[in-house]
């Protein structure tokens, strides 16, 4: 019971909402923030398409070790990883215990293992880009490389709104929790807790909703009256927010490396 008291007392709303804002408006430090996101862009396509086409387990191992180091070197928040684990935990989980009922045995662990891998590197590539990356480099990278204007800000936006509609849906539970009365007892592994806490999260969620929807109202008068949509279909002024994109050594470095280190894993898994 006390370890579970413990859990309860590190998961907070409070807790999450800073480790997402650690990762919208904190990435300017990481090693990848540097480089320029359009290569950063291409490079995360490579990773989050070809690991499905691949079967061999020494290359995705080998993908998995170099995913492993970008994300270091993105400096990601333990709230992330710790939800990506649970996420690759329960996903494959639940697989191998289905694929026991139906006949299966040990060895179904292996394809598997390498359904854990791809999921493993097309996520870690996902969160070094969008971890390593402030959202306006994310934007100005889609930007550059064809993407609407509208997709580019939404992105950007999103990112950037997701610890504010956090701070709101604190506030509103905060106010039910002020209203309501929590449960005498908290029950067996705290079940009468978290029930009473999931019917909050019901209740918030039409509140939050409407302070959504309220704030996209004012995000998007406050556009207008700027002039956004005439500047993004303006040529001049898409090529003014765009003029601070440049190549670099570093980049070039980069994506060679990655180049390299890829085709001496195929050629590893071709010797064996």
């Amino acid at each position: 019971m006390q370890l579970v008291r413990s859990w309860l007392n590190k998961i907070t709303i409070e807790r999450i909402q800073l480790e997402l804002m650690n990762t919208a408006y904190g990435s300017g430090h990481a090693s990848l923030s540097r480089l320029d996101p359009r290569c950063l862009l291409i490079w995360y396509l490579f990773f989050a398409i070809v690991p499905w086409f691949i079967s061999n387990l020494t290359v995705l191992a080998g993908m998995f070790l170099m995913m492993v180091v970008t994300t270091i070197l993105s400096r990601v928040t333990p709230f992330i990883i710790l939800v990506l684990c649970l996420g690759l935990i329960g996903q494959v989980g639940w697989l191998f215990i289905l694929s026991l009922f139906f006949g299966g045995d040990i060895s179904s662990a292996l394809p598997l293992l390498k359904l854990t891998l791809k999921l493993s590197v097309v996520s870690l590539a996902s969160i070094t880009v969008f971890s390593g990356m402030d959202p306006e480099k994310i934007s100005d990278g889609l930007l550059a490389l064809g993407m609407p204007a509208a997709f580019s800000f939404s992105l950007s936006y999103g990112y950037r709104i997701l610890p504010v509609l956090f701070e709101e849906f604190r506030n509103v539970l905060l106010s039910y929790r002020l209203r309501g009365k929590a449960p005498e007892e908290p029950g067996v592994m705290y079940w009468r807790m978290a029930a009473y806490y999931l019917k909050l999260l019901v209740l918030s969620f039409f509140p939050l909703m409407l302070a959504t929807a309220k704030r996209s109202r004012t995000t998007v008068e406050a556009l207008e009256t700027r002039g956004f949509s005439y500047g993004m279909k303006n040529p001049a002024a898409k090529k003014l927010k765009l003029a601070h994109l440049k190549v670099s050594t570093r980049d070039i470095m980069f994506l060679s490396g990655s180049a390299v280190y890829v085709s001496l894993l195929f050629w590893i898994s071709g010797r064996l």
